[in-house]
């Protein structure tokens, strides 16, 4: 199931400062993190009351594509060791598991983001949270398709979706074979600059992923769930804002949310998760401002604040409908002082002990 491009994870990452080898209370997450290996057969579902699991993508082979500056592929390491050090403030009844990460060498984009889609079917078929660690954008793609064939398995269907991608000239249509009378109702909320929904005739990129999504969705007659956050007038062309309202995106531009009250947001955020069976949220760095998130493949000096968006992130997840979560487009090569590897984290903490049963 697994090749070469997946590997257990590196547990010298996971080191940091020591209170207490006893005391729960002082406990930091290096200290309780456990580690699985995906190819293992006989690995036993989780039983316990919550658990997650990080699994890194360490590819931006999609940046490359997309004429994006590269090195988001180093970032699943980078913020992992900012999660090293973060307290566990959560109760012992969750568990956190580090499953290693994929990686994009010798192989196409295509065949990565299949790797991805089966790592995150397997990890939620062991009863785990995944939280993926990106690596450029195009996590999303490998991701999604995951978490929509553990859908399919779990409430069966006539068939699954196939991951047998091409290495060029990809076409979601056609290699996707997914024929049901079911729909999963899984939404996505991206928080990100850009729209994502550009054209691929020649491959997918970090900037065409919900638009591969959108195909597959309309090509297989199930929903197609997407709003975006934080979009930038000055990062989409008008042919993107047509390809959005076409495709029915409600989007909320980032002026909107500097802007506008809080309660504005909220009832669109309500409006949208009220529709969905399952949401899958996803963050692309490069939303925020370029003073909280340096390191980023696109910066934006006109983007969000970290405090707005943690903000909407606590209010979607506590819909108890979220089944998966990345964050994507940290790129530790522009980064300062480690400064959105660490935004990273917090947002990661803010996911797992918002979800958590708390002491």
């Amino acid at each position: 199931m697994f090749n070469t491009n997946y590997k257990i994870a590196n547990k010298s990452v996971w080191q940091g400062r020591i209170d207490s080898e006893y005391d729960f209370d002082a406990f930091r997450w290096h200290q309780w993190v456990e580690f699985i290996n995906l190819r293992k057969d006989n690995l036993i579902p989780f039983s316990g009351k919550l658990g997650f699991a990080f699994i890194g993508f360490c590819c931006d082979e999609g940046v490359r594509r997309n004429k994006g500056r590269t090195g988001a592929s180093k970032g699943p390491r980078s913020i992992r060791k900012e999660l090293a050090n973060l307290p566990c403030r959560f109760s012992q009844e969750v568990k956190l598991f580090d499953a290693g990460n994929i990686y994009c060498e010798n192989i196409s984009l295509e065949e990565c983001q299949a790797l991805l889609s089966k790592a995150v079917e397997k990890i939620l078929s062991l009863n785990l949270f995944p939280i993926v660690v990106g690596g450029g954008h195009e996590v999303a793609f490998g991701h999604y398709n995951g978490i929509l064939n553990y859908l399919y398995k779990k409430n069966p269907a006539p068939t699954s979706i196939s991951n047998s991608y091409t290495s060029s000239n990809f076409d979601s249509n056609s290699n996707l074979n997914l024929n049901s009378s079911t729909d999963p109702r899984l939404g996505i909320i991206n928080f990100d600059a850009h729209f994502d929904l550009r054209p691929y005739p020649n491959g997918g990129t970090s900037g065409t992923m919900f638009k591969q999504i959108a195909d597959i969705c309309q090509n297989k007659g199930i929903t197609y769930s997407y709003l975006p956050i934080g979009i930038q007038k000055h990062r989409n062309t008008v042919s993107l804002f047509k390809t959005a309202d076409k495709l029915g995106v409600k989007y909320i531009l980032a002026k909107d949310v500097i802007h506008n009250d809080n309660w504005s947001i909220l009832e669109k955020l309500d409006d949208f998760i009220k529709l969905q069976d399952r949401i899958y949220i996803t963050i692309c760095t490069d939303v925020f401002s370029s003073a909280y998130a340096p390191g980023v493949s696109a910066t934006q000096p006109l983007g969000l604040e970290p405090e707005k968006i943690l903000k909407f992130l606590k209010y979607i997840l506590k819909s108890n409908k979220v089944i998966s979560f990345d964050i994507a487009e940290v790129s530790p090569r522009f980064d300062q002082d480690n400064t959105t590897s660490n935004l990273a984290s917090a947002l990661i903490f803010t996911v797992i002990n918002t979800l958590s049963p708390q002491r």
